[in-house]
């Protein structure tokens, strides 16, 4: 006889299995297991050379006229929401900022003519586009995001070029890009990307764990060209992010979440592509609790529950995985922790989570020699694209 609570047939034991598989990977975390799981073979330094440069190819054709990357005309039936027009010049703010970040990280000029006309126009429509970005609505602060890379690609340019007038203008755009991360900065301190509170002029929002420590990361490269850096926003941040972090170095998806540490979201698996972004964050402005064992446990723990990241990725709705992961969160993730893996003293541990995080990117490259992960208008394969490439480029063996 079936069980009338469930469905007649095949599917009840099969809802049955998959609950009992979901409270089994939500046990605690066991370090000394996760590092039985099998690694695979990583790609040679040939192969991965290779799929970057079908990346950065895939970025100079994809280029917009303007210089910038991404738009509002590809749409699906469920649209994530961003109000006109503000939300998507800070959607194009950000992208555009990671394209041409991955374009200079990776040297796609050095002997790539239309690379370098590829990076010459994005920089131009930085430097005149990205000042005039800001909030979209009350309840829409998506700017926050194109300005935190913002700063990093600014970084990137002001290092690259030797003209001292141009690294002037370069330094400008990026301390009113600070001033943007001061005057949106949440009551709390740090950022959210929505306030569905009260919609004060200074934002009543949420701080959220992962979008400070997008700024933070990018607020630690702005210092190191001698940048002034507010003290007290980037205590306010640091503070918030430790509010959130639970003993294992997992974090809550946001402020208004941290009461609930056991939700799914807050455990390690909803908290995967998160944790590496806030660890690297931690560590750059002096938190001496990430140590390397830190980064280690959870570069571990990214490719032995990648799992998780990985049932999320191409899904059209945010956070309908387990764990409420959303496909944005993955090649996030990853480039966040190949930043961590770039930190790690240990050159040769560092290179064997390279070789791991390369097996895990190479493959998901796709025809058009994109990388893409949440379906977002036409920013995703732009954005998943620079992702990958800057995440790659730190996965290359070093050279003897």
């Amino acid at each position: 006889m079936t069980n009338p609570a469930l469905p007649s047939g095949s599917i009840g034991p099969r809802i049955v299995a998959c609950l009992a598989l979901l409270v089994l990977s939500c046990t605690l975390y066991c370090p000394a297991e996760e590092k039985q799981v099998a690694t695979r073979k990583p790609p040679a330094a040939g192969e991965i050379k290779s799929a970057m440069q079908r990346g950065v190819d895939f970025l100079i054709t994809s280029q917009n006229k303007d210089g910038s990357w991404g738009s509002a005309r590809n749409t699906k039936g469920l649209n994530i929401f961003a109000p006109v027009p503000g939300a998507h010049h800070a959607f194009r703010a950000a992208v555009t900022s990671l394209c041409l970040s991955s374009l200079i990280e990776t040297n796609a000029e050095e002997g790539n003519a239309k690379a370098k006309a590829a990076i010459r126009r994005a920089e131009e429509w930085m430097l005149t586009n990205l000042g005039s970005v800001r909030r979209a609505t009350g309840d829409a602060i998506y700017n926050v995001w194109g300005h935190s890379y913002g700063i990093a690609a600014l970084v990137l340019m002001h290092e690259k070029t030797g003209n001292a007038s141009r690294k002037a203008r370069i330094k400008k755009v990026i301390e009113h890009q600070i001033k943007m991360l001061e005057k949106y900065e949440s009551v709390d301190g740090g950022w959210g990307y929505y306030d569905f509170r009260y919609q004060a002029k200074q934002p009543s929002s949420s701080s959220i764990s992962f979008t400070n420590a997008t700024a933070l990361v990018a607020l630690k490269d702005a210092a190191k060209i001698g940048i002034n850096v507010p003290d007290r926003l980037v205590k306010r941040a640091v503070a918030s992010i430790k509010r959130q972090r639970k003993p294992d170095f997992s974090y809550a998806y946001g402020e208004y979440l941290k009461l609930r540490p056991m939700a799914g979201i807050n455990r390690p698996g909803g908290s995967l592509g998160r944790s590496q972004a806030c660890n690297i964050a931690l560590r750059y402005w002096g938190d001496e609790k990430v140590t390397d064992q830190v980064l280690d446990t959870w570069l571990d723990r990214l490719w032995a529950r990648n799992g998780w990241l990985s049932i999320g990725r191409k899904r059209p709705i945010p956070h309908e995985s387990w764990f409420a992961v959303a496909g944005y969160f993955f090649y996030y993730g990853h480039y966040y922790a190949a930043l961590c893996l770039e930190d790690l003293k240990d050159s040769k541990n560092a290179a064997h989570h390279g070789g791991q995080l390369a097996a895990i990117i190479v493959p998901l490259q796709e025809k058009d020699g994109s990388w893409w992960d949440y379906p977002l208008y036409s920013y995703h394969r732009p954005y998943g694209t620079a992702f990958a490439l800057m995440t790659l480029q730190r996965c290359l063996p070093q050279e003897d």
